[in-house]
């Protein structure tokens, strides 16, 4: 009992030993990435609530009037604000990194369309990203028709494809996206192919959408009948 009792105290004193050693060898780095850690937590906390949590309350704040000037029509003001109130693209430079900085860039995409600068809108509306689907399929909308003014067939066609299948359970909306696709490709880009092909889609994925009865009209001007 004597020896194993004074082989386990040995034991004991290797280990502590073996654990004096690490930390003399290492105990400046643990410190130093314990140090690290221990800042980066409170630098994260102090920047997401000292920074940015005020930044984007101050951007939201600074949206209403910029949407309000959007309900009613009037683009350059919402734009450009009124003197008194930022719009969209003072609101995209001051208050960049927030998330209504980023939905101002899918507002003032929307606008520079409806002012017809169209290389402006898709500027922006390639700056806005969304995790709303159907926001994000409304930008891709968009782009396509910022691409179709300008008479870039294939990138309009391809905006409007990826519209229609961002997300698709929005019946109402992708089946329109997707009849943008299918119109242009038969009536501008004159490519009977791709356009039999999304008529059928559109057949296919919302038969019970207006766009689908509609569809049925195209492809019988195009010769094809009978598709079920």
């Amino acid at each position: 009992m004597a020896d194993k009792k004074s082989m386990q105290e040995l034991d004991g004193e290797a280990v502590i030993a073996k654990a004096k050693d690490f930390w003399s060898k290492f105990s400046k780095p643990v410190m130093i990435a314990s140090a690290v850690i221990i800042l980066g937590i409170g630098g994260w906390y102090v920047y997401q609530n000292y920074f940015k949590k005020p930044k984007e309350e101050k951007a939201v704040e600074a949206m209403f009037k910029a949407e309000e000037y959007y309900r009613i029509d009037s683009v350059t003001l919402a734009l450009n604000g009124d003197g008194q109130y930022d719009g969209f693209l003072k609101i995209i430079s001051k208050y960049g990194g927030t998330d209504a900085a980023n939905l101002a860039n899918f507002y003032a995409g929307s606008c520079y369309i409806k002012l017809n600068d169209n290389e402006k809108a898709i500027k922006q509306l390639k700056k806005f990203s969304s995790s709303a689907k159907s926001l994000q399929a409304r930008a891709y909308k968009l782009l396509g028709d910022a691409y179709a003014d300008m008479g870039k067939n294939s990138d309009a066609l391809s905006y409007y494809k990826k519209a229609a299948n961002h997300f698709q359970e929005d019946e109402t909306n992708s089946a329109e996206y997707l009849m943008f696709a299918a119109y242009l490709a038969d009536r501008m880009m004159k490519n009977p192919k791709e356009a039999t092909a999304l008529y059928k889609e559109i057949k296919e994925k919302y038969p019970k959408s207006q766009q689908a009865f509609e569809a049925d009209g195209y492809l019988s001007q195009m010769g094809i009948y009978n598709v079920n």
